[in-house]
């Protein structure tokens, strides 16, 4: 098999509650998406997305994604998708960094590989290890009061897990934190997520008032040092997010005793195939995971679902579905939350067919 062509597609996604915000002022009203169509000699295709959550979150943007795909396609055409080592290796020679520009590739050849092979995803990244995953719910930042009153909402609709947005002025964090664990019942978890907002000082403030309280706290600085330096001086759960971006980064903060949990982005590391490797380091270390990915819809959802399906439920921390937070539709056959939970289809490949009357024509072809 031989790849001939790559269609790339931009697709907007707006959310449901109007506006998407995070640690330092930061937001996203609409989403800015792209979806990869590797073509084949065979006549199969494989499919992937990537939407990074606009640019100052992580060194990714949306203009990145597909301008990594042009740099990257020309080394592309002609290479057999099924053999992923070497796409990989193709691609890291070709350009240095920029994961999140090759994850598309990499996951769209993995779900040519299950369609080649007729076996859903969650087969060939290690097997169905439970039926179905927990998911979180990220809480945007808001005052105390509305996020309580949206995590009561959506513990209504089968939330047993919620991601609060915090990394703002600490005074008003404390806050945030103490109204919403008062709403949640005892089982429920509340994680206070700063996605590196806090200064040094600012986030020992924050772990200090709110000690004895069940809640973990999650990346509160912007560097790993700075976080060893916070999990230092707190009992709370720690979990690990932005810094941790390669399997030389997990590995340090492994040896290191950096954190309990970490927060596993397919596209932040690459693709499925180094998320893979990470996922299979962290349950040999006996380290939880949220397994997500830095934003997306239905072919990003349906990517999490197989790879989080495939991960011991000990292990999964939670998963997210985030063709949810969406209104628009991209890709049939995705999963669905159903009473807080999801699974990954038992179709080969993704199991997804992407709806090309959202995505429009293709804004670039390679091939």
């Amino acid at each position: 098999m031989k790849i001939t062509a790559l269609n790339v597609y931009q697709v907007d996604l707006p959310l449901k509650e109007g506006r998407y915000s995070w640690s330092n002022g930061n937001y996203v009203e609409v989403f800015d998406s792209t979806v990869l169509e590797i073509i084949t000699d065979e006549g199969l295709k494989g499919y992937a997305e990537c939407c990074p959550l606009g640019s100052a979150y992580l060194p990714s943007f949306a203009l990145g994604v597909r301008a990594g795909l042009a740099e990257l396609s020309p080394h592309l055409i002609g290479q057999d998708p099924l053999n992923i080592g070497q796409i990989n290796r193709t691609m890291d020679a070709a350009l240095r960094g920029h994961p999140y520009a090759k994850a598309p590739v990499d996951i769209a050849c993995w779900d040519l590989l299950g369609k080649a092979t007729g076996q859903p995803l969650y087969t060939l990244l290690g097997g169905a290890a439970q039926q179905d995953v927990v998911l979180y719910r990220a809480i945007s930042q808001e005052a105390p009061d509305i996020m309580a009153q949206k995590i009561e909402g959506y513990a209504a609709e089968g939330y047993t897990k919620f991601q609060l947005k915090v990394g703002g002025d600490a005074n008003d964090d404390i806050d945030r934190i103490h109204a919403t664990r008062a709403v949640l019942k005892k089982t429920d978890l509340l994680v206070a997520d700063a996605n590196t907002g806090w200064t040094r000082h600012e986030a020992a403030r924050v772990v200090g008032a709110i000690a004895g309280m069940d809640v973990y706290v999650e990346q509160p600085c912007l560097t790993y040092e700075e976080c060893v330096s916070i999990r230092r001086r707190t009992a709370l759960p720690f979990v690990m997010d932005e810094v941790i971006d390669t399997p030389n980064t997990l590995v340090r903060g492994i040896a290191d005793d950096a954190m309990d949990v970490i927060n596993l982005k397919i596209s932040k590391v690459g693709g499925l195939s180094k998320a893979r490797l990470m996922r299979d380091l962290c349950v040999a270390h006996g380290i939880p995971m949220t397994i997500e990915d830095t934003w997306g819809g239905d072919i990003t959802t349906a990517a999490i679902a197989h790879l989080a399906r495939s991960t011991p439920s000990e292990f999964t921390f939670s998963a997210t579905d985030f063709n949810s937070y969406g209104t628009v539709d991209i890709a049939e056959g995705a999963p669905r939350r159903v009473n807080g939970r999801m699974t990954a289809a038992d179709r080969p490949g993704l199991g997804v067919t992407p709806i090309f009357d959202a995505l429009g024509a293709p804004v670039a072809q390679y091939g």
